[in-house]
């Protein structure tokens, strides 16, 4: 779908990136459709915290809404789908109707966690002191090489990481 929205798009650039591993989430058809662009999606509806994944760790977010559940704790999951625009929309949406927001991202600090933070300070949605907000990313590091699951691990970018640093207080 990223592929046909990127070639029917003629307004200007447009890039998008291949991770690697296998991709998780839905069967490729012969065909894409256009997807909107800068408009993400809610993968699952949760009421207490929720997760605002970018790129491929959407699955793992999953999973992490899967360990808090059994946790008593109800996570909503959304996919952003894309970093610009933003789905401004959508974070004021998860913003006032969560008690806590993480962003979760494959990219460095200053990427797409920041870039959310930044909307919501001039929003004014962190004026009220009663979201707290988070953002996961890879760290400031050289890494070693591995498979993509190890070194997202030594990130601490898996489903168990992702629940710990939302049940921290």
């Amino acid at each position: 779908h990223m592929v046909a929205t990127a070639a029917a798009y003629d307004e200007g650039p447009i890039a998008f990136r291949y991770p690697r591993g296998e991709g998780v989430g839905i069967e490729i058809p012969e065909q894409g459709s256009l997807l909107e662009i800068g408009k993400g999606r809610v993968v699952r509806e949760g009421k207490d915290v929720a997760i605002l994944s970018y790129g491929t760790r959407l699955a793992e977010a999953l999973l992490a809404a899967d360990i808090l559940g059994q946790k008593g704790v109800s996570a909503t999951v959304a996919d952003a789908r894309f970093a610009k625009p933003l789905d401004e929309s959508l974070i004021r949406t998860l913003a006032k109707n969560h008690t806590m927001l993480l962003t979760l991202e494959e990219g460095s600090a200053g990427g797409f966690g920041a870039f959310v933070l930044q909307f919501m300070a001039r929003d004014g949605l962190l004026d009220n002191g009663k979201l707290k907000v988070r953002t996961l990313h890879l760290p400031d590091v050289f890494q070693d090489h591995d498979t993509p699951q190890k070194q997202y691990s030594a990130a601490g970018l898996n489903a168990a990481n992702i629940a710990q640093a939302i049940l921290k207080p």
